[in-house]
């Protein structure tokens, strides 16, 4: 079984900025059956865009980036059932003992339905702005995985690593998850950023689109899981289908999901889409999400 989750990225908009409406609505995409919604983050936009690396960055420069930890929390306390995922967080703009709460906290307020998913970004300006180093952010991030799971883990706990050392520190609460809460990675498909998914991670968020592509992909980052003596089954992909334009040159949601039997072929196991391509109003979202929910059948 599938799992059906919506992007929920500028959703906000569709109830005239009001968060609160956005977060009861959630409660009732849960009610009709959605899986997960996820939420992406930016701590602060430059205006240099052009290193996006998937091509036209799709946003404005003013666009709302919600605070992920924040706004999920605000979902978690009218939800009941749905997976609440971020998709991503540059986490290594966040200390690591922070993260490491804010995520513990999460879980909590959640039930230990939290699923983070973390990245490193694509622009240096956040870095420069948060006074973190860009150079070595892999190395960070993956060390801030460590220390989670460590605090998540243990108290007092003990850490001593290249970026962060500790001794005997308390991080309470822990997550009801414990430290194995499953973490996504969003990086791209390389051979070592699979094996830091295989070593450290539980699932991977691809921006690769192209089914084909994908395919050999999935099969490069299932072998990595294989070479460490995990189960091909302990890999969670959340995919986004590729979004299809109708002849009048708008979205077109059949044409877009009648391309998700090739993403769950090449070995996604989530489908995500995002209701903002597809939606003018909020009336529209119900029916949308109606027709999501069937693609689990």
């Amino acid at each position: 079984m599938i799992r059906v989750s919506l992007g929920i990225i500028g959703l906000e908009r569709l109830f005239g900025g009001d968060l609160s409406r956005l977060a009861h609505y959630v409660r009732r995409a849960e009610e009709q059956g959605i899986d997960m919604v996820s939420c992406t983050d930016h701590v602060i936009m430059g205006e240099n865009i052009d290193k996006y690396p998937y091509g036209p960055f799709p946003m404005p420069l003013d666009w709302p980036w919600l605070e992920p930890v924040v706004l999920l929390s605000a979902i978690a306390t009218v939800t009941q059932r749905v997976l609440l995922a971020t998709g991503v967080i540059i986490s290594p703009l966040r200390p690591a003992v922070l993260l490491a709460k804010q995520l513990a906290t999460l879980d909590m307020l959640a039930g230990g339905r939290l699923r983070p998913g973390i990245g490193v970004g694509w622009q240096r300006e956040e870095y420069d702005a948060s006074n973190v180093a860009w150079e070595g952010r892999f190395g960070l991030m993956m060390e801030q995985v460590e220390v989670c799971r460590t605090l998540w883990g243990s108290a007092p706990a003990s850490f001593h690593g290249k970026h962060m050392r500790f001794d005997r520190l308390y991080s309470v609460p822990h997550p009801l998850q414990g430290e194995r809460m499953p973490i996504y990675f969003g990086i791209a498909p390389t051979d070592r950023n699979f094996e830091r998914i295989a070593s450290h991670g539980d699932g991977w968020i691809p921006m690769e689109q192209n089914p084909q592509r994908l395919t050999e992909a999935i099969m490069r980052l299932r072998a990595a899981f294989r070479a460490r003596g995990r189960g091909e089954n302990e890999l969670h992909v959340r995919a986004v289908p590729s979004l299809r334009l109708g002849s009048s040159g708008h979205p077109d949601l059949e044409a877009t999901l009648a391309r998700v039997p090739e993403y769950l072929a090449a070995g996604a196991t989530e489908i995500e889409v995002h209701p903002l391509n597809f939606c003018a109003s909020a009336d529209d979202l119900d029916k949308l999400v109606e027709r999501l929910v069937k693609l689990k059948s």
